[in-house]
């Protein structure tokens, strides 16, 4: 499948032969052809779901490894896990400590919290921090160690930067912290595929965590963010349960260039970011979509500054169901930027793209279907 912006017309390309044309977007100014060829790569993707190993065995030994009875997963609608990694902030800092706390508030007056909604709302205490090896199956063992390193220091001096001259912080707790933000979104993968053994539409797991990991690379910190949290959880369900396709869509403001970087060339993990053209870090082009045996597994949406429900509307519908449908993927992992909310871009469209994305999961991730989406946790 491809995109072409032709004139001010919006449309998708199916095949050489039929064109789709959606509403004029005045909004869109470049033209979209190199997509055509970048994600007309030729492909043979499987049409059938990867069998998971605990679905031979629902009421076996892996139970006792959850968390949570499985019986309350299968009856519950949302579950979720916090890491608000107190220790790991910096005073007037846009990424500070306060963030996670602001957003539960927000939910429990909003009457979204286990206290009101009661078994419909799980959340996930005491889960396990990710080893270093579920860090090393997405960052470098070097940049690992230098972490552990890093944290002598901070203990000495308080707060260090360790982005270069960067503006990524870190405290005496940082890593120690960031290892439970990782573990969370693991915690709520393991959670979610043994419900969905059960049933036929598993609980969405939710991720409200820190510090944040989408714009962390491989070799290191970036962007206020230390490891991939939501990269970590993709490679986590692979190893761990036997998913073979994931499907991770990236929303904000700002391109998620660290989950870019983890999987640029992997042709098992798609990852498709929408984010405004020209904010930080500067990457996500649209030409940009994979090596290697990864080419055509990455799809990068850098949409003007603006864009609101209506372009969003079109984008998820002619663009990003299409190449999803075309993936077939055995789990979705969303990463929910919280910038939208500041107005940066799409202050409504957000809302529209996370009711929508599990609309795209009830009609991809079918017998079972997984949805999990991370939220602060990018």
């Amino acid at each position: 499948m491809a995109w072409a912006l032709e004139s001010r017309v919006f449309t998708l390309r199916a095949g050489a032969q039929e064109t789709y044309p959606v509403k004029k977007y005045g909004i869109f100014s470049k033209l979209l052809s190199t997509v055509y060829k970048k994600h007309e790569v030729q492909r043979r993707w499987g049409s059938s779901l990867v069998r998971n190993a605990l679905a031979e065995s629902p009421s076996g030994e892996y139970q006792h490894n959850l968390l949570v009875p499985l019986q309350q997963l299968v009856e519950a609608h949302i579950v979720f896990c916090t890491e608000s990694a107190m220790g790991h902030t910096q005073e007037a800092h846009p990424e500070c400590n306060a963030r996670v706390p602001a957003i539960l508030e927000g939910l429990q007056k909003a009457k979204l919290t286990p206290e009101f909604r009661h078994k419909e709302v799980i959340k996930i205490e005491n889960y396990d921090p990710a080893s270093a090896d579920d860090i090393a199956a997405v960052h470098s063992k070097s940049y690992l160690r230098g972490m552990e390193m890093a944290m002598e220091k901070a203990c000495e001096e308080g707060l260090i930067y360790v982005e270069g001259s960067g503006p990524t912080y870190a405290t005496s707790s940082t890593f120690s912290e960031s290892l439970r933000a990782a573990g969370a979104g693991m915690a709520l993968v393991d959670s979610v595929v043994a419900a969905s053994t059960m049933k036929r539409e598993p609980p969405i797991g939710f991720a409200l965590v820190r510090p944040p990991g989408h714009h962390a690379v491989p070799s290191g910190p970036m962007g206020f963010c230390i490891f991939g949290n939501i990269a970590i959880a993709a490679r986590h369900a692979q190893r761990k349960h036997g998913l073979k396709k994931i499907l991770i869509i990236d929303f904000d403001v700002h391109h998620g260039n660290g989950t870019n970087d983890a999987f640029y060339d992997d042709p098992d993990i798609y990852f498709l970011s929408t984010h405004q053209a020209g904010s930080y870090p500067g990457t996500g082009k649209i030409e940009d979509t994979g090596n290697g045996a990864g080419e055509g597994a990455t799809l990068n949406l850098p949409l003007p500054g603006g864009s609101g429900d209506e372009a969003m509307s079109a984008i998820f519908h002619e663009v990003i169901v299409p190449a999803a449908q075309r993936f077939k993927p055995d789990l979705i992992l969303v990463s929910a930027g919280p910038a939208i909310y500041n107005r940066y871009i799409l202050p409504a469209g957000s809302e529209y793209q996370i009711s929508s994305s599990r609309a795209l999961w009830r009609s991809l991730c079918v017998l079972p279907g997984r949805w999990l989406q991370f939220k602060v946790s990018l």
